[in-house]
C-alpha cells in the first residue's frame, strides 16, 4: 500500500497498519473492498462523512429533546444522554462492519492498540456496550466515568499522532468512510469526554 515504507524487520506499516512483507516477496492481493488509506490533499470534503453522521445524531437528539419539552419533561442531562447514546451506537456500528480493517487502522495511532493489537477488536464492543447501556436507561456515575476515561485515553493517542505531522486516516468511522486524523478527531474524542464530565456533574 505504501512502498516507500521500509524497515529492518517485519512489522506493520505506520501509515495504514497493514503487515509489511519481505522485499522481493509477492504481497498478498489486498481485499477489493479495502480503500487506499492515502488521503492526498485534505479539504473540507474529507470531513463530509463525519459531518453527515454527527449531524444526523444531533438531529435525532434535538428531536427527542423537543418531544421531552412538549411533554414538560425536558432535562439537559437527557439531551446529553441522547447524543452520547447515538454517538456510541453509530460509531461502533461503522467499526463493526470491518472489524479487522478497523483494528489495523486503530493500531497505527491508539496508545494501547499499538502495544496490544487485540484492543482494536475489543474497542468497538466497548463503544457498543456504552451505547446499549445508555439506551437501556442506565446513566450511573460509574458508567459515565468509564466513558470519560476511554474517550480521554483515545484522545491522547490521537493528539500524539497528530503531533508527528503525518497524514493518517482516522479509524473512527471504520474503513468504509475515509476521514483524516486531524484536530476534528481530537475534538470528537475530548468532546465526548467533556460531555461525560458534564453529565457526571448533572446526575
Amino acid at each position: 500500500m505504501h512502498p516507500e515504507v521500509r524497515q529492518e524487520e517485519l512489522g506493520r506499516c505506520p501509515k495504514c497498519g497493514m503487515a509489511l512483507v519481505a522485499e522481493g516477496a509477492v504481497a498478498a492481493k489486498p481485499r477489493p473492498h479495502m480503500p487506499d488509506r492515502g488521503l492526498g490533499a485534505i479539504t473540507w470534503r474529507n470531513y463530509t462523512p463525519l459531518i453527515v453522521v454527527v449531524g444526523l445524531i444531533l438531529i435525532a437528539t434535538l428531536t427527542l429533546s423537543w418531544r421531552d419539552a412538549s411533554h414538560g419533561t425536558f432535562l439537559i442531562e437527557n439531551t446529553i444522554f441522547y447524543f452520547m447514546t447515538g454517538f456510541f451506537l453509530i460509531f461502533a456500528g461503522f467499526k463493526l462492519m470491518d472489524l479487522k480493517g478497523f483494528a489495523e487502522g486503530y493500531s497505527t495511532y491508539d496508545l494501547l492498540a499499538q502495544r496490544w493489537f487485540g484492543y482494536g477488536y475489543v474497542y468497538p464492543f466497548i463503544e457498543l456496550t456504552f451505547g446499549l447501556v445508555m439506551l437501556a436507561g442506565f446513566h450511573s456515575v460509574g458508567i459515565l466515568w468509564a466513558e470519560f476515561v476511554v474517550m480521554t485515553f483515545s484522545g491522547v493517542g490521537v493528539a500524539l499522532k497528530i503531533a508527528t505531522g503525518e497524514e493518517f486516516q482516522c479509524a473512527c468511522l471504520g474503513t468504509f468512510l475515509k476521514v483524516p486524523l486531524t484536530y476534528v478527531t481530537l475534538i470528537e474524542d475530548f468532546g465526548m469526554a467533556a460531555l461525560a464530565l458534564v453529565a457526571i456533574y448533572l446526575v
